[in-house]
């Protein structure tokens, strides 16, 4: 039986009495990382589907790629 273990809940650490910083599990830092990555994915493809499509011919692009070549 697999079960998944339970989270524990975020702890916030105070400074003068104020919200200082939070201590989160591994995991939720983790996963928290990925959604941000994913979030900030999606608004660089948005940008990209706004601007319009160009193309190169092949030895356009070969000569900028290596242009030792």
């Amino acid at each position: 039986m697999t079960t998944k273990a339970k989270r524990k809940a975020p702890e916030i650490v105070l400074r003068d009495g104020k919200p200082a910083a939070v201590i989160l599990d591994i995991d939720q830092y983790r996963e928290m990382l990925e959604r941000l990555e994913d979030a900030e994915d999606i608004k660089m493809l948005e940008r990209m589907r706004k601007k319009p499509l160009s193309f190169k011919s092949l030895e356009d692009f070969l000569h900028e790629y290596n242009p030792g070549v």
